[in-house]
Order: C-alpha cells, then sequence, then structure tokens
C-alpha cells in the first residue's frame, strides 16, 4: 500500500507543508520530550509526553511528503502507522510505536494507577529515536523543509 493507496481511500488529504510547519512540529516534539523528564510527573502520565513527541515527529514525516491524517476519531493510529510509508519506518519501531500508542489510550481515558516499572524510560528512548530517525530522513529527502 502507498500514501496514493491512503488518498484514493480517503484515509489522508492532500497537505501542502513548509519548513516553519516542519519546525514547529519538531519543536512539539522537542518540547514533549523536555515535559517528559520533568521530576514529579505521575507515572500514568509519563507515556503521554513521549507518544505526543512520536505523533509530532510522524505528523512531520507525514506533512513532508504532501499528506495529513483526516482529522477524526482515531486519527492517532495512522498516523503512527504512516511513518512505513514516509521514513521506511521498521516493522519492529510500528509494533513499539503502536504500543505506546495503546498505552497512552489506557492511562488517559480508561485506568489510573497502570503504571509498569521501568516502561516511562523505554517510551521516552523510543520517541527520541524516533525524533532522531524523523529528523535524519527530512534532512536526506526533503532538506528543503528543514531549518540548517
Amino acid at each position: 500500500m502507498s500514501l496514493s493507496d491512503w488518498l484514493s481511500n480517503d484515509w489522508v488529504v492532500q497537505h501542502r507543508s513548509s519548513a516553519q510547519e516542519i519546525a514547529q512540529l519538531l519543536s512539539v516534539a522537542d518540547r514533549a520530550l523536555g515535559d517528559a523528564q520533568v521530576p514529579g510527573l505521575s507515572p500514568d502520565g509519563q507515556p503521554i509526553c513521549p507518544f505526543d513527541a512520536a505523533l509530532s515527529c510522524a505528523t512531520a514525516a507525514l506533512a513532508a511528503c504532501g499528506y495529513r491524517v483526516r482529522q477524526g476519531p482515531r486519527h492517532h493510529q495512522p498516523t503512527v502507522q504512516s511513518l512505513e510509508l514516509t521514513t521506511g519506518a521498521s516493522p519492529e519501531l510500528l509494533r513499539r510505536m503502536d504500543g505506546l500508542r495503546r498505552r497512552r489510550i489506557t492511562v488517559t481515558y480508561e485506568r489510573a494507577g497502570t503504571a509498569i516499572a521501568g516502561e516511562a524510560c523505554e517510551f521516552l528512548k523510543l520517541a527520541k529515536q524516533l525524533r532522531q530517525h524523523v529528523e535524519r530522513w527530512l534532512r536526506t529527502n526533503h532538506p528543503e523543509l528543514v531549518s540548517p
């Protein structure tokens, strides 16, 4: 499947991005990564910031390719899944990202007190890796959209 197929299926819409938009999205990711490291953040809140950072990175990659996910219920899942089509993210990365997405849903909407020891560090590490991956990909594939 390709992004053109996604467009045909009405999962994405065409979008014209700019260097300013990409910089803003990466800045949102950086802010969320910083927020994830603030002392005193509740254990249940700790997966939220890394997911927000990862989502901003995925949104930036999709925008660089000329698309955005159609907004609505469950728009986070295709945004994350688009990383395979935009940056060539590995199935393993997508699996881990989906785990972070599902974890965020649980702690945000379903249950409190479900933190698992060590998971916050793993999620933060994953989001940082994705941030680096997307920036490298942008610099290689869309240098006109990346500030020097």
